[in-house]
């Protein structure tokens, strides 16, 4: 099992307590500062930030969760855990910037009389605790998509307290009270943008879609390993981001078993050294599949 401290990028006992408490403190703050100042951009900060601290606690058990070992009931283990929490933290995502855009729109056309010096002051408070939230799981999030989903989370919140800063200065100074709307509206569609992708992507693995590999390239390689006649019945798909399994079967020169294993082992060394491949699967035949294609054949995949 993983150190909880080690400098793999993951999320830490501490760094999610920290995150959780200045979550559930600003969601405090920016509900009381939007109903108290009539701010449509900071109530909408406010419910997406409740979202945040839900999305912290899934992530941080998902991630928990992808740690447990391989058992008889999950031979590939539990790493499609952080794949299914990035799946709805993002979904989630999509959902509440729908709702805040047609909230954003109906308000853009009749404004609301708005405190902006209190609108301001939470904004400002909102921001820094959105800020360093995020700079605790920006490293996570270049390798994890459960962490990157919920880093996604906390950047668009920070994104938005910046944005309802700069309406808050704009309605004290200028009285533009259709900026509030305005600035919930471009947090909506910015959101939405930056949760597709991951959306799309978690989609694909548990799909078990193909990553971006190219058997046929692969194929190639292999047969120019001593020994292989044939490559059919290829499967490669992704049990998270990071780890790609393969399955094929391979035709070779008859010989006896013990002499196929040491074809296997550079085998693996090459998906592993070239395309990344953890797991290989391979089942050695001489003539048999040697005429079929490269991928699965209905009623002949066996």
């Amino acid at each position: 099992m993983h150190d909880d401290h080690s400098e793999s990028g993951q999320m830490t006992r501490k760094k999610f307590l920290i995150v959780t408490i200045l979550n559930s403190l600003i969601t405090l703050i920016e509900f009381l500062g939007g109903i108290f100042s009539g701010s449509l951009s900071l109530l909408s900060d406010a419910f997406h930030n409740l979202a945040d601290s839900a999305s912290v606690v899934g992530s941080y058990y998902a991630h928990r969760i992808s740690l447990r070992p391989q058992n008889k009931k999950n031979t590939f283990g539990y790493k499609r855990a952080q794949i299914i929490s990035a799946f709805l933290n993002s979904l989630f995502l999509i959902i509440i910037s729908a709702v805040l855009l047609v909230e954003g729109i109906q308000k853009l056309f009749k404004p609301e009389q708005i405190n902006g010096n209190l609108m301001l002051i939470v904004a400002v408070v909102s921001t820094v605790a959105n800020l360093l939230s995020t700079l605790l799981l920006s490293h996570g999030s270049k390798h994890n998509l459960n962490i990157r989903a919920t880093y996604l989370h906390l950047l668009s919140d920070t994104l938005a307290s910046l944005g309802v800063i700069l309406g808050a200065i704009l309605i004290k100074t200028m009285g533009w009270l259709f900026v509030d709307p305005l600035v919930t509206i471009l947090v909506a569609i910015y959101i939405t943008a930056e949760a597709y992708p991951i959306i799309k992507k978690t989609v694909k693995i548990l799909m078990q879609a193909s990553p971006k590999i190219d058997c046929y390239e692969i194929r190639k390689d292999l047969l120019n390993i001593d020994g292989i006649t044939g490559v059919h019945h290829v499967h490669i798909w992704s049990v998270d981001e990071n780890s790609i399994i393969f399955s094929a079967h391979i035709n070779m020169n008859d010989m006896l078993i013990s002499e196929a294993e040491k074809i296997y082992d550079p085998v693996a060394k090459l998906l592993y050294d070239k395309y990344n491949i953890e797991h290989v699967t391979l089942q050695a035949e001489v003539e048999r599949g040697k005429k079929e294609d490269l991928y699965f054949e209905k009623k002949t995949d066996i």
